[in-house]
């Protein structure tokens, strides 16, 4: 994770514009200011797509989308300070979407587990297990918890950002992720067949 964890997302350093600017300029035309929104935002849309969707494929295409529509609406984001929140609204209203209409023809994506890489094939054995494993307890999470976890743990958020991004105290987004984590762990251990301590 990065040293700079505190900084809240849409309050970059001195040098770099903040969200509010960024989506001026991109609004009046400005493609590059977009793109700095993407690269800022992509991570936490992504970790909102993923626990919402539950699985690679379609968080991707989500996060996707949900760019295309906050480029084509960005004058309707009325907290510019805010982007993140709004993008996040979003991505799970599509994920929605999503659930409700079914995924429909979907096509399998290669997952990295089956690609070659450079750890020994029963290393890369235990880490797709551990990736499956993984996978299955996250989704018997609330999604709220889903949410927060993989913000905070995956995206590297602090808390203040996540209570922003999911629209809840830091507070809750403290009492979300202790949950997720006791939740997961307590999977984890019944799905590797220990008993629960």
């Amino acid at each position: 994770m990065s040293s700079d964890r505190g900084a809240p997302a849409t309050t970059p350093a001195s040098t770099e514009p903040t969200d509010a600017r960024l989506i001026a300029d991109a609004a009046g035309g400005d493609r590059s200011s977009f793109e700095i929104l993407v690269r800022r935002h992509y991570r936490a849309a992504y970790a909102v797509a993923l626990a919402r969707s539950g699985n690679r494929a379609d968080a991707e295409d989500l996060v996707h989308d949900a760019f295309v529509r906050a480029a084509d609406r960005l004058e309707s984001c009325r907290q510019r300070d805010k982007f993140a929140a709004w993008l996040c609204t979003i991505v799970r209203n599509l994920a929605h979407n999503l659930r409700t209409r079914g995924s429909g023809n979907r096509t399998i994506a290669l997952q990295p587990d089956t690609a070659r890489s450079n750890q020994s094939p029963e290393r890369d054995a235990q880490l797709a297990e551990l990736r499956e494993r993984l996978q299955i307890a996250l989704s018997h999470l609330p999604e709220i918890q889903r949410e927060v976890v993989l913000l905070h743990d995956v995206d590297g958020k602090t808390h203040d950002e996540i209570a922003i991004i999911v629209g809840t105290t830091s507070g809750m987004c403290r009492q979300h992720l202790f949950k997720a984590r006791k939740q997961l762990r307590r999977l984890l251990r019944g799905l590797e067949g220990l008993p629960d301590a």
